[in-house]
């Protein structure tokens, strides 16, 4: 089959893994990549190559190195990532270090940026094309790297191969000169892209989508309280006295920020770039409202190239071998053939009560939610078919939670939707978990879950099945970035500006609509216990903060959030727990049981920068507490 994505294609030219690696040593083979348009192309693939492994449980610490995504504690099979999350990080082999691996990305955007001019057989507006989506990765590059170490060394050109040693030895730049050649960079990128991909084989390239929208992302971390006015830095200082960090709050980065987003969003909608909502058929069956929602939040992560998704990184799949096996509860766990659908990356306890109640308010503000009583359980009934297996008997704190609580966690007594089986008109024949020790989800083996009886149904295709003798894993490219996740920024950066705004109201409710929740300014009055919470701007930031925290749960976005906000030193020092996995009967499954205490300090709002690249570079100085 000929129809292929063009990242896929790419040479796997990875140079030096030495950040201070800046020379070109590969003289004569970069002469050769320029010299025709077609050995220029190639170039330009390797310098996507670089884009992280963000579908990657092992290679992405927003996944299993935080508090969203517990992983079985069994050593033999645990990824090194969940040592991050278990404050695990060293300064002499930093876990998840993107050091090397950006800067070789920006050496190789750089060897591009010199010699594509001389390439003889390109169109003018080809290759302006290719120089936008070029400088463009090497603004993101550089973005990863001030996200994970803060203040970093601007690399705006290669160094030449008559470059002296001292002149080798770079400092780092202040964050706020970092965060302004980032954007200077995209600004000078992102009119030169094209509005949409229209050819199938090139899906995945940069667009102008992309860049305004990741321009406003960039912004709106620029303007949080991890990198605007943080205090918390100031001994931060370069050899020469340096001051790395500002000590100013500045709302005006909100404001460049709140900008940023809305010209975003208008380009993206300019580009057809809405909400996904499902039809209201599919696979031959009418839906109820019900399911219709649950697909719709779905379908909006795992279905390709879907209306909402505004980047999606074909440098990384979703697809078997990963969370959608491992982290899938097994449906024919009797077979004599071992598919590893082995449910063992799950939710925390903590995660699962983020999740609103059926009136989109939290849980423990919901009136008519009891609270107290979550840990106890009572049997579904027939109106609760479609989310719960009529007569199991469940927590109370699965009942009467909002849709995307159904549509995106799998849980003991849980309606799964899918593996083959569609008809809402017939839910006794829908499968739902069994995770009770001795049940089929919970066979007890060391190599499998559950861990807290909470799967990540989310990232898992509905369209997958598991048969007797094989497990069929529908793939997708990982959603970097939605037309949600751009909504909801531009409403907490209205927030930070001007309180809580009709527009930042609007923009909120668009992603609850979508949910199939309340707005805001309807679902606090009439069931919260804080009825005029969204009112004020310290009330209506909790709430933006939680819809984000639910609306992108799993996609690798809590971890930074938290972060930015400067609420990891909080939320990371909570205690991991989940239900008693070895219970066999409700009376003793559902208790809660402590998995693990996380320990968070200042220092790990940041990596460290790993002892052999400050001992080969006397000015690069170490962040603080490492």
């Amino acid at each position: 089959m000929k129809k292929y994505i063009f990242i896929l294609l790419l040479i796997a030219a990875f140079v030096s893994c030495d950040y201070l690696d800046l020379v070109p040593d590969n003289i004569p083979t970069i002469d050769n990549a320029f010299t025709m348009r077609s050995e220029a192309e190639k170039y330009l693939f390797t310098c996507y190559s670089y884009l992280p492994k963000d579908a990657d449980i092992n290679s992405n610490p927003a996944l299993s190195g935080g508090d969203e995504i517990w992983e079985l504690s069994d050593e033999s099979i645990a990824t090194q990532l969940s040592q991050l999350a278990k404050g695990k990080q060293n300064i002499v082999n930093p876990i998840g270090s993107y050091w090397a691996h950006c800067y070789a990305g920006i050496r190789d955007c750089n060897i591009f940026l010199e010699n594509i001019p001389r390439v003889p057989d390109i169109d003018e507006f080809e290759k302006n094309q290719w120089i936008a989506e070029v400088k463009f990765l090497k603004a993101f590059y550089h973005f990863i790297l001030v996200r994970n170490y803060g203040p970093i060394p601007i690399v705006k050109n290669n160094l030449s191969i008559s470059a002296t040693v001292d002149e080798v030895k770079v400092s780092r730049d202040p964050v706020d000169e970092c965060f302004r050649y980032i954007i200077e960079l995209i600004d000078e990128a992102k009119d030169a892209l094209p509005q949409t991909i229209n050819d199938a084989k090139y899906l995945g390239k940069i667009t102008k989508p992309v860049a305004y929208a990741m321009k406003a992302k960039i912004l709106t971390y620029a303007a949080s309280p991890l990198f605007n006015g943080n205090t918390d830095q100031v001994t931060l200082k370069n050899n020469d006295g340096t001051q790395l960090f500002n000590q100013t709050f500045s709302e005006e980065k909100w404001l460049k920020a709140a900008e940023a987003c809305k010209e975003a969003i208008d380009i993206c909608e300019a580009a057809n770039i809405t909400l996904y909502k499902q039809p209201s058929f599919y696979q031959g069956y009418e839906l109820t409202d019900t399911i219709r929602t649950q697909l719709s939040l779905r379908f909006a992560i795992t279905d390709r190239w879907n209306e909402e998704i505004i980047w999606a990184n074909t440098q990384s799949w979703m697809a078997a071998g990963g969370i959608q096996t491992s982290g899938a509860p097994d449906w024919e766990p009797s077979s004599q053939t071992r598919v590893w659908m082995d449910n063992r990356y799950d939710a925390p306890l903590k995660i699962v009560e983020l999740f609103y109640t059926e009136n989109g308010v939290p849980i423990n503000e919901d009136k008519e939610w009891n609270y107290n009583g979550r840990h106890q359980t009572h049997s579904a009934t027939f109106k609760e078919k479609l989310y719960i297996r009529e007569g199991y008997t469940t927590a109370n704190m699965n009942f009467n939670r909002e849709p995307r609580f159904y549509a995106w966690l799998g849980f003991d007594g849980g309606i799964w939707y899918g593996q083959g089986k569609y008809n809402d008109k017939k839910p006794a024949e829908l499968y739902y978990i069994q995770n009770k020790l001795g049940q089929p989800q919970n066979v007890g083996s060391r190599w499998a879950g559950p861990i807290t009886g909470y799967s990540l149904k989310k990232l898992i295709h509905l369209e997958n099945l598991r048969s007797p003798a094989s497990y069929t894993v529908i793939s997708y490219p990982w959603p970097l970035l939605r037309i949600s996740d751009l909504y909801l920024l531009y409403a907490e950066c209205l927030n930070e500006v001007g309180g809580p705004t009709d527009e930042a109201l609007y923009y909120i409710n668009k992603v609850r609509e979508r949910a199939g929740i309340s707005p805001v300014e309807e679902a606090w009055p009439s069931f919260s216990k804080i009825p005029d919470k969204y009112t004020t701007k310290e009330g209506f930031r909790e709430i933006i903060q939680q819809e984000r925290l639910i609306e992108l749960a799993f996609e690798a976005n809590r971890f930074w959030d938290l972060k930015r906000w400067k609420k990891s030193i909080t939320e990371m020092n909570k205690p991991i727990k989940g239900w008693n996995v070895r219970g066999t009967n409700a009376e003793t499954f559902y208790h809660s049981v402590l998995l693990y205490t996380q320990s968070f300090n200042l220092k790990d709002y940041f990596w460290p920068i790993s002892e052999t690249e400050l001992t080969k570079n006397p000015n690069l100085v170490q962040n603080i507490g490492w």
